[in-house]
């Protein structure tokens, strides 16, 4: 049994732990566990009606009417406000409630609702990454199982792949080429297929060889396409030797195909400049480099 702290609760609702307290004394709205050693402690029912009452107050509910209410009709309107158009602060908590549940229909329902309203794009960058950005901190705090987070990032990746087939591209007569990979025990595909979708959308001919790639399949990728250029993201400090080593080694076997990498440990790490190695340290800058490589072939 995962158990919570109320500063757990204040962390994953954004309701003050001040307020919490508050709202028990008054409302009763939910009422802590104790230890034999007297400590206060909330089980995964208590997080859910936090988060539900959070969203109901985004939307305009009070807290002494949504205490007047019972527990089945507060589930009822949540479940009602995450079907039609709202925030996207209330379309995270919405999705929060569907993963705590594993219930694959509802946060399906809410993705796919958000995507038809905003645009692949947008629902990336606005939902699905502050979610996933939630999903981390839950994490860390372990408020959810690993299978909470298998059930999101198998879900999420499963959308990106369709947003790229929906792309259609009979052939590419003009523009430059790319190939994308995650190297050795690199596992971080989401971005990387958001890259993807990216560079599609504008045309781009991409070679995707997948995540824990050995560098001679990417020579040989290098080889046989002869990419303008190759694309990886290194998050992960193992797996590469030294960072500097791996990135000496994709350029000295790589022909004359353009290096762009990004990922944690490119921030964090200084690497040594090269006149075919182009670094990048934020999602934007990446956007930014493809409008730059996309207008350049076009004109």
């Amino acid at each position: 049994m995962v158990v919570y702290s109320i500063k757990d609760l204040e962390k994953l609702s954004g309701i003050k732990a001040h307020t919490l307290r508050i709202w028990e004394k008054r409302y009763s709205v939910i009422m802590p566990k104790r230890t034999n050693t007297n400590i206060r402690y909330y089980e995964d029912k208590d997080l859910q009606k936090v988060l539900n009452i959070a969203l109901l107050r985004k939307k305009g509910y009070k807290i002494s009417k949504i205490a007047e209410l019972s527990e089945p009709d507060i589930v009822r309107l949540t479940a009602e406000l995450s079907e039609v158009d709202v925030a996207f602060e209330d379309h995270i908590d919405a999705l929060s409630m569907a993963m705590f549940e594993l219930n694959e229909f509802k946060f399906n329902k809410i993705l796919d609702h958000y995507i038809d309203q905003n645009g692949f794009t947008h629902t990336m960058e606005e939902v699905i990454y502050p979610f996933l950005e939630k999903l981390g901190m839950m994490l860390m705090v372990g408020s959810i199982k690993s299978a909470h987070e298998s059930f999101v990032i198998y879900f999420i990746r499963r959308k990106c792949i369709a947003a790229i087939d929906n792309i259609k591209h009979s052939h590419y007569d003009k523009g430059p080429s790319f190939v994308l990979y995650l190297a050795e025990k690199e596992t971080h595909e989401l971005s990387l297929l958001y890259v993807h979708y990216l560079l599609k959308k504008q045309g781009v001919e991409v070679i995707n060889l997948g995540l824990s790639v050995p560098l001679i399949d990417v020579v040989d990728s290098c080889n046989i396409k002869k990419p303008d250029y190759i694309f990886t993201m290194i998050n992960d400090s193992h797996g590469h030797g030294t960072l500097q080593g791996y990135l000496d080694d994709l350029l000295k076997y790589s022909n004359h195909s353009k290096i762009v990498i990004s990922g944690y440990q490119i921030v964090a790490n200084k690497v040594i400049s090269h006149k075919r190695l182009l670094q990048l340290n934020s999602l934007e800058e990446i956007k930014q480099l493809i409008d730059r490589i996309t207008t350049k072939f076009n004109n």
